[in-house]
């Protein structure tokens, strides 16, 4: 569907995108995750056909997007982080625009129309001029004009930005609803999200690819630490007693330490952090300890984002 090869951007002395190589085979929701100045928009502007590259290839369903740059936009659709509305029309005439300048005509554009209406949710907004809509509506209506032309691969540039709680929901949940039959491939600093939505992540860091994996799968290939919080009734000298002579402890710290109860946190080896937690519940009950509080906390998408960017080195 999506391939990306050797793809280099420079802008005289500056690379902005460096040897960026991926490939997308089936449909699906891909995150696509980056610090600032990584390179994302300028790979998402060069797979789209909006910006030329230095050196490299991107093929869209199989057709190079500058050897065949008719065939290969008509299999992408692109909704930039600022959706270019039209204020002054409504959804039905602007979108009526955008399927012209895509080539629709006739019965086929009123179809699409139709059809791009129903799947964003804009029917009752139709012919009310987008400057009156709420941001929640003009994203929808700026997703639909990149549905126009019934496009294999649809790239989204922060679809959720500005958006209120109620309204990221709805986006999520329609943009879940397009990756049922399309590639989706989705850029966002809201790293909750991607990993709510996405089936795989993409991380760049100085426009180089350091990541496409799976979220728990990055999460395993990086073996980061976990840790379990252990709230015990007992002092944190018999605590920390009773925890370190149990396999696949790491580490030990004296969180809280007050008459007859006490707090720790406990971080596991490279073993299985459930498995150890575990062992930590046996070891307090054979003790005759009470546990207030046992807690597992495993790596989150924002360490292994931190973890890979920091450093910048391909994986």
């Amino acid at each position: 569907m999506l391939q990306v090869e050797h793809l280099t951007k420079r802008y005289g002395a500056v690379t902005a995108v460096d040897d960026l190589s991926f490939e997308i085979e089936r449909e699906g929701v891909y995150g696509f995750l980056g610090p600032n100045g990584a390179g994302k928009s300028t790979t998402m502007n060069i797979m789209t056909g909006c910006l030329s590259a230095t050196a490299g290839t991107v093929r869209i369903s199989g057709y190079d997007i500058y050897e065949s740059p008719r065939e290969a936009k008509r299999r992408v659709g692109y909704l930039p982080e600022q959706p270019p509305l039209y204020l002054g029309e409504t959804p039905e005439e602007y979108l009526r625009f955008v399927g012209e300048a895509k080539g629709l005509r006739g019965a086929e554009l009123r179809r699409q129309i139709e059809a791009v209406v129903e799947e964003t949710g804009i029917g009752d907004m139709r012919r009310r001029h987008i400057s009156a809509l709420s941001k929640g509506y003009r994203q929808r209506v700026g997703i639909a004009q990149a549905l126009l032309g019934e496009p294999d691969t649809v790239i989204l540039d922060e679809p959720t930005v500005g958006l209120d709680p109620l309204q990221i929901l709805e986006i999520r949940a329609l943009i879940a609803s397009l990756g049922e039959s399309r590639t989706v491939l989705i850029s966002s600093h809201i790293l909750s999200e991607v990993q709510a939505m996405c089936s795989k992540i993409l991380i760049i860091s100085h426009g180089r690819l350091v990541a496409f994996d799976a979220p728990d799968d990055l999460e395993a290939r990086l073996a980061s630490p976990g840790e379990i919080s252990v709230t015990a009734e007992t002092d944190a000298a018999a605590a920390q007693a009773l925890v370190a002579g149990i396999p696949g402890v790491s580490g030990v710290e004296v969180v809280s330490d007050s008459p007859g109860r006490s707090r720790l946190t406990v971080t596991a080896g490279t073993g299985d952090v459930y498995e150890l937690s575990k062992e930590i519940f046996l070891a307090f009950a054979g003790n005759n300890t009470a546990l207030c509080e046992l807690g597992v906390r495993k790596a989150s998408l924002e360490d292994i984002f931190l973890e890979l960017t920091e450093g910048g080195e391909a994986q």
